[in-house]
């Protein structure tokens, strides 16, 4: 059967430690009762004095090597091991001998030497150190016995002689073995327990790494509702920060009140998994949380609480939203391409009937009039007709490289001479250097231009509109944001605002900002607005720019460099 393994070094060390302050004990708890026991009794096994003197002088000096040595190194401790083992050995051979050779009472104590060696050293150590405890005692008694370590006594006959050392022999080589084994046993056990210990621990860290890589939140709660523990991501979405929340109900943390979080218990107990959605206010925005509950029972199928999983759903309703407008859109795009066709034709023939009217003699103030507004009227309706043909159907985009903070530059400077400009509104860039898209510069030029209006027209009574040009740091998005501080929109306002044929100015068809949604989606774009009521909106779009290695190509070529913040 395989040996199990020695202790470690340090830890052998220790042993050796607490074996030399044990003998200390020990010696002393042994030999002072023996020489009182002399003093008083004088059928006590005849003890000498000297000897007395002599074993324990030797075992206190002993163990004081034994610590010195200890003290100043840490090498060698199987040596030291042995020495302290042989050493206890002729201490006890000592002891034997003053106290009556082969009649001594202390010869079982070479029994606590082999086992001490067998625990620390294991089954070699403790046959090695059972067979000298033996030799030294089967040499002693044999020297006894022959005269030369005095008198044997009644019990040295050769008989008692080989009796005693056939039965110190078998005495010392079986605790020998079976300390050992039990020993290795021992040993096998507690290094089972460490792995076992060492894999659990692991297994926790593991569980708990993968609890904290979720991207799903995750919540934990006793029966009561109490929070038990959540995890990273799950303080992400609340917006939780190092807020401790730790015994906290869980409708505090807003998912549920406490009527519903009881019904979700009931159902979740009943092996059901329900799930709700809420809107939630987090960090000063709305979050769409989707969340299921579910029970957490033991191995007796006992519930023991509850589990939460949770997700930030507010992107997934974005895309949503977007998808039904983009399919609200075809259709009313359709829609719009057949009505302007269906009007274009018999207003165009309105409006020239109107024309040759106007020019006929014998007309009268008050009729002029009514020509005037009729043809007036006209031209603003082939204006919406026209509105609604490049929103059904716009034109194919001429796809060319061009410099979008170029041409953003240019239309900020349209917007400061245009009439819609007043002395009241300020206007501020910040454009960085040249950034190339692939496009059509005059549809591009088309988004910059209707955003510009309508910030400006959002702030009739003046204000500040920020328009800012950056390229991302891995050179392949361009954002351009313009920032007004103008009413702002409510939410109900935000949904709708790229819906076809809605106008929040009064002035207008209300398809300007649907016809920038769909430029910027045909150029491979997004648009995204933020907006409170009485803070202002901004409005960012991201298109996508050519190769960083072209751009830099392109920059070599001389184009113009253009930064800055000017207002007006």
């Amino acid at each position: 059967m395989s040996e199990a393994p020695r202790p470690s070094t340090r830890k052998l060390a220790d042993q050796l430690l607490w074996l030399t302050c044990i003998r200390l004990i020990v010696l002393t708890s042994v030999l002072l009762p023996a020489y009182l026991l002399t003093l008083t009794d004088g059928d006590a096994p005849s003890i000498r004095f000297g000897s007395l003197l002599l074993v324990a002088g030797f075992g206190y000096a002993s163990s004081l090597l034994y610590l010195l040595i200890l003290w100043t190194t840490r090498r060698w401790l199987i040596a030291q091991a042995y020495l302290q083992f042989i050493g206890d050995l002729v201490l006890i051979s000592a002891l034997v001998l003053g106290s009556g050779g082969i009649s001594s009472p202390f010869s079982m104590m070479y029994l606590i030497v082999i086992s001490v060696a067998s625990v620390l050293l294991r089954r070699r150590a403790g046959l090695t150190v059972a067979e000298i405890a033996w030799l030294l005692y089967a040499t002693m008694i044999t020297l006894q016995h022959l005269g030369f370590l005095g008198e044997a006594g009644p019990n040295g006959s050769i008989g008692r002689v080989a009796y005693a050392l056939v039965v110190h022999l078998i005495g010392c080589l079986g605790v020998a073995l079976l300390t050992s084994y039990l020993a290795r046993d021992v040993a096998r056990a507690e290094q089972a327990l460490v792995e076992t210990t060492e894999d659990l621990a692991e297994l926790e860290v593991f569980h708990r790494d993968v609890i904290e890589s979720m991207t799903s939140g995750l919540i934990t709660t006793d029966l009561e509702g109490r929070v038990v523990s959540i995890n990273r991501a799950g303080r992400s979405i609340l917006s939780l920060g190092d807020r401790p929340v730790h015994g906290l109900r869980i409708w505090q943390l807003g998912l549920a009140d406490e009527e519903q979080w009881q019904e979700l218990l009931r159902l979740s107990l009943a092996h059901d998994r329900p799930r709700e959605e809420v809107e939630l206010e987090v960090g000063g925005k709305i979050r769409h949380i989707g969340f299921s509950v579910g029970a957490i029972s033991d191995h007796g199928n006992v519930a023991r609480g509850s589990l939460v999983i949770f997700q930030d759903l507010t992107s997934w309703h974005l895309l949503q939203r977007e998808l039904n407008l983009k399919g609200r859109m075809a259709a009313v795009g359709e829609l719009a391409a057949g009505l302007a066709h269906e009007i274009g034709n018999p207003l165009a023939a309105i409006s020239g009937s109107v024309q040759m009217l106007q020019g006929a003699r014998g007309l009268e103030g008050s009729q002029k009039k009514l020509l005037e507004i009729t043809l007036q009227e006209s031209r603003r309706l082939d204006r919406i007709i026209k509105d609604f043909l490049q929103f059904a159907r716009p034109t194919d985009r001429q796809t060319v490289r061009f410099d979008i903070a170029t041409l953003l530059l240019e239309d900020v400077e349209l917007l400061r001479h245009s009439e819609d400009l007043s002395e009241a509104h300020v206007v501020r860039t910040e454009i960085q250097p040249p950034a190339y898209v692939e496009g059509d510069p005059d549809r591009i030029s088309q988004i910059f231009w209707n955003l510009s209006r309508n910030a400006v027209r959002a702030m009739p009574n003046g204000g500040e509109l920020s328009i800012r040009g950056e390229l991302l740091e891995d050179e392949q998005t361009y954002v351009v944001t313009f920032a007004d501080t103008g009413q702002g929109m409510t939410e109900e306002q935000q949904l709708q605002l790229f819906h076809p044929f809605k106008s929040f100015s009064g002035r207008g068809t209300g398809i300007g900002m649907s016809i920038v949604y769909r430029i910027v989606e045909d150029h491979g774009g997004r648009i995204s607005v933020s907006s409170a009521p009485g803070k202002g909106t901004r409005v960012r779009i991201r298109l996508p720019t050519v190769a960083p290695t072209a751009q830099r190509a392109l920059g070599r070529q001389g184009e113009t460099q253009i930064a800055g913040a000017s207002p007006t």
